[in-house]
C-alpha cells in the first residue's frame, strides 16, 4: 500500500541561528504567558517523486491463529470482518473451542448457542463465568450482540447434526461459525452459504459427497478419511489449506490434546 505524502504550505522553516535580542524578549513573552517550552525548530519533511514507490506500510494478517499451514506458517482466520462472514466447521468440538478461546483472546465477545451447555461449563468458569468475553446460551436464545467495529462478536452454534435457523444472522462485524460433528443433511445448504469450510476426518462416503458438494481434488476426497487429529481442510471458494491446531499448555490444561470425536 503507497502512502501519499503531502507537504503543507504553512508548516513552520527553520529559524535562523543567533536571532536578534527583539526575538530574545518575545520568546520571554510567551513562555511567561504560559505557552510552554518552545521546541527545537526543523525543515519540512520531503520525498523526492522518484521515491514515493518505496514509501510503503506493511500489513500482516489480521485475525485467529487457527494453527499452521504444511510449511510451518501460521493459518488465520480472519472472523472479525465489516461484513457477514459464515463458517461451517465438519468436525470436532475441541477445534471449535480452541477457536472461540483464541477468538476470545483478541478482544472478540463470544456467544455459543448449544444444546450441551455442560461441555462448555468449564470454558466459562475458566474465562470469569462469563465476564470476560465468553457466554453460553439455549439453541434458540441468542440475544442481540450488538456488535460494532470496537466490539466484535463470534457466534459459536453448537446445535447437533440439524441446527435450526438461527435467531442472531452473520452481519457487520459478526460472524457465525456452525459446528457440524458430520456430514448431515442441512450440510449442502449450510455449505452453499459459507464464505469458508473447515473439514476434520469424515467416512469415505462423506468424503466422496464433500467431494461433489464443494468441488475437491481427488486427492483431497482422498486424504479427509486419514486426516490426523487436530487437522483441518480449510476452504473458500479459490484456496484449500491443511491447517494443524497445535495447543499451547493453557489450552491443553482446559481442553486436553486435539481429538476429532468428543
Amino acid at each position: 500500500m503507497t502512502t501519499p505524502v503531502t507537504q503543507r504550505t504553512g508548516a513552520p522553516q527553520a529559524a535562523p541561528e543567533g536571532g536578534s535580542a527583539s526575538g530574545g524578549r518575545r520568546l520571554g513573552e510567551r513562555l511567561r504567558n504560559g505557552f510552554g517550552l518552545i521546541g527545537p525548530r526543523h525543515g519540512r519533511h520531503a520525498l523526492s517523486a522518484q521515491l514515493l514507490d518505496a514509501l510503503a506500510l506493511p500489513i500482516g494478517d489480521d485475525g485467529v491463529v487457527a494453527g499452521v499451514d504444511t510449511e510451518g506458517q501460521p493459518a488465520v482466520l480472519g472472523l472479525n470482518r465489516p461484513t457477514p462472514y459464515d463458517v461451517v466447521l465438519i468436525g470436532g468440538l475441541w477445534t471449535a473451542q480452541v477457536l472461540a478461546l483464541r477468538a476470545a483472546a483478541t478482544g472478540a465477545r463470544v456467544a455459543v448457542e448449544t444444546g450441551r451447555p455442560q461441555a462448555w461449563t468449564q470454558m466459562v468458569h475458566a474465562m470469569g463465568g462469563g465476564q470476560n468475553g465468553l457466554a453460553v446460551y439455549d439453541v434458540g436464545r441468542v440475544p442481540p450482540q450488538g456488535a460494532s467495529a470496537g466490539t466484535p462478536v463470534l457466534v459459536v452454534r453448537d446445535c447437533g447434526m440439524r441446527p435450526p435457523r438461527g435467531r442472531v444472522a452473520s452481519g457487520p462485524w459478526q460472524s457465525v461459525v456452525t459446528l457440524l460433528p458430520y456430514l448431515s443433511p442441512v450440510a449442502p445448504r449450510l455449505l452453499k452459504q459459507a464464505r469458508l469450510a473447515g473439514i476434520q476426518r469424515v467416512s469415505p462416503d462423506e468424503a466422496a459427497e464433500l467431494g461433489r458438494t464443494m468441488g475437491l481434488s481427488r486427492t483431497e476426497v482422498e486424504s479427509l478419511p486419514a486426516l490426523p487429529d487436530g487437522v483441518t481442510l480449510w476452504c473458500t471458494d479459490r484456496d484449500r489449506q491443511y491447517v494443524m491446531t497445535q495447543p499451547t499448555e493453557a489450552e491443553i490444561g482446559l481442553l486436553g490434546t486435539p481429538r476429532r470425536m468428543d
